[in-house]
């Protein structure tokens, strides 16, 4: 893996294309010196006043600014999109998909050779169908784009036309043994190998700046292109580590009903990295998916892949007290009781909320069923603080104030988010997650349908009473088993992971800018408690600590993305 992320210092104007904020010399915030002072660099040739110049922040300034300026900070969270699947050639980009060598996106078979071709897309490009699109038909079960090359590939349709945005995709792998296995190190060249959909892994939407309208929200605002998935794998650990910088834990794991979900590794290292095949698995991925075994569990008790709540809504209910998860099953997780973000910001009296989509909606419909609901507007492992003891239903008041409903759709009269925001009435910190289908997660949701949902929310955000205060990070879990070639840096135990989009949208933004400093989910955690001026988590010290004892630069806390003046 890679901490090789230069900065290259710049004299700064203001941009009409994304440009870079690691070339500017003030990326701690910008403050007013002499009034007479000019930047040459910006051709000023008039007769008017020369602007100000701006000078870096000292980190007591920057801090003073942070604590007295933003006042809220919103999360948007949704799904399972790669850097490249989404933004691969955004302009301003440190690293362009373009222009890549094939030493820096060629994959390798399970054997370490290097694939002749792309394997085809098992099961093929769409799980379920047939869809419609334009007036276009897409069956499902079908590879569209035969003998592809090895190497990076615009999704196409049956026609060769552009693969459309509003398309539910398979899904694809996206756990904790195979992402570390795909990572390779920092090679990015086994994600054909260690995935389960072949070839596809390595798509990405070759329309998205012309449809996509993130793209045009990180062309005002800033996008972060070195911004790593916190944990590796998927959603269930990233929503933990989103709220609390660490992995949750099964104690005794080894002798409880769990442990059939505990990994087999190739090593006797419990911390090891790699799974085992199984002895049916394919020995190379021109002729099949790996096939594994369980791997929920980590040999020495660390929940890593999905495990259901130990609260209602979970996978099935205990009849007895249907508040709570029936006991003794080997796929839910105990009730866990280590520090979150949350509890910092309790200790401090600062309001905060994690606004679920279709929360409410499927307690109602689910009301007097024992088992999981089988919709796709809410799924259970994306609420991480139903997982943990002071908000379970044996503190009703903090769930109800806690765990929120955010509602359905697109509007206010029924999206609660939505209401709370255009009233002004969102805590200091805020969790947005949109309901299923509206998240981007492929397998059952498609992109164009969130991007969409989360564009409005933005427009709802800026039109807030709140807005003139607010900092809003706009990210999604897990790369969802895509494909990107930047490595992520070497952090701890955990993570990062790979690449995903992030975007800063806020007043104090650096509007129109790409900002390159290294970036995980867990920056998020940082500026949270940066702003607000918390205790530090020790799972965001833990992560520090690996790193810097390697002589690398800690994780950013995302202020590079903000300037303030003074």
């Amino acid at each position: 893996m890679s901490d090789e992320h230069n900065d290259h210092p710049a004299h700064d104007c203001a941009p009409k294309t994304p440009v870079d904020t690691s070339r500017r010399r003030f990326l701690g915030g910008a403050a007013v010196l002499g009034v007479g002072a000019t930047l040459s660099a910006c051709g000023n040739t008039s007769e008017a006043p020369s602007p100000p110049v701006a000078r870096p922040l000292t980190p007591q300034e920057l801090d003073k600014a942070l604590r007295e300026q933003v006042k809220t900070v919103v999360v948007i969270y949704a799904e399972n999109r790669s850097f490249n699947n989404l933004f691969a050639d955004f302009p301003g980009v440190e690293k362009p998909l373009s222009a890549l060598t094939a030493k820096d996106f060629q994959q390798r078979d399970r054997d370490g050779s290097v694939l002749p071709a792309l394997p085809p897309s098992w099961g093929g490009v769409l799980q379920v169908g047939p869809q419609t699109v334009d007036g276009v038909t897409y069956p499902s079960e079908v590879q569209f784009q035969q003998n592809l090359p090895n190497a990076p590939f615009a999704l196409k349709g049956p026609q060769g036309e552009d693969l459309p945005l509003s398309l539910v995709t398979r899904d694809l792998w996206h756990v904790f043994y195979q992402n570390q296995m795909q990572i390779n190190g920092g090679k990015n060249d086994g994600f054909v190998a260690w995935g389960d959909s072949g070839g596809l892994v390595m798509g990405h939407y070759a329309q998205s700046r012309y449809s996509l309208r993130l793209w045009d929200v990180a062309k005002e605002f800033v996008l972060c292109d070195n911004f790593f998935q916190g944990a590796f794998g998927g959603s269930f650990l990233n929503h933990q580590y989103l709220i609390s910088a660490t992995a949750p834990f099964y104690p005794n794991a080894a002798q409880s009903v769990a442990k059939a979900q505990i990994a087999t590794l190739q090593s006797d290292d419990p911390s090891g990295t790699r799974l085992k095949p199984l002895d049916t698995s394919p020995a190379s991925a021109m002729t099949g998916p790996p096939q594994f075994g369980p791997s929920a569990l980590t040999p020495d008790g660390y929940g890593v892949n999905t495990l259901a709540p130990p609260y209602w809504p979970t996978w099935i209910r205990d009849p007895q007290n249907p508040d709570y998860s029936k006991p003794d099953l080997p796929n839910v997780l105990v009730p866990q009781t280590h520090e979150h973000i949350g509890d910092k910001l309790s200790k401090k009296n600062i309001d905060w909320a994690w606004y679920a989509g279709a929360w409410q909606a499927t307690l109602e419909q689910f009301k007097d069923s024992g088992g999981i609901p089988k919709i796709p507007n809410f799924q259970y492992h994306h609420q991480p603080f139903n997982y943990f003891k002071q908000q379970g239903p044996q503190n009703p008041a903090e769930r109800a104030r806690r765990l929120r409903d955010g509602g359905l759709g697109d509007e206010s009269s029924t999206n609660r988010f939505f209401a709370d925001a255009q009233a002004g009435k969102l805590p200091a910190v805020s969790f947005y997650k949109p309901q299923g289908n509206l998240n981007m997660h492929a397998g059952y949701a498609d992109v164009a349908s969130g991007d969409r949902h989360i564009a409005r929310a933005l427009k709802v955000l800026q039109e807030s009473p709140q807005w003139k205060n607010m900092v809003v990070v706009v990210t999604v879990d897990e790369n969802g088993g895509w494909w990107d070639h930047v490595a992520p840096p070497q952090g701890d135990r955990w993570g990062p992971g790979s690449r995903v989009p992030a975007l800063v949208v806020s007043p104090f933004a650096r509007k129109g800018t790409v900002d390159h400093t290294v970036y995980d989910t867990a920056s998020i955690l940082r500026l949270i408690t940066r702003v607000f001026q918390l205790e530090t988590l020790d799972g965001l010290k833990q992560r520090d600590d690996a790193m810097i004892a390697r002589g690398q630069k800690p994780m950013g806390d995302l202020s590079n993305a903000l300037q303030f003046s003074l």
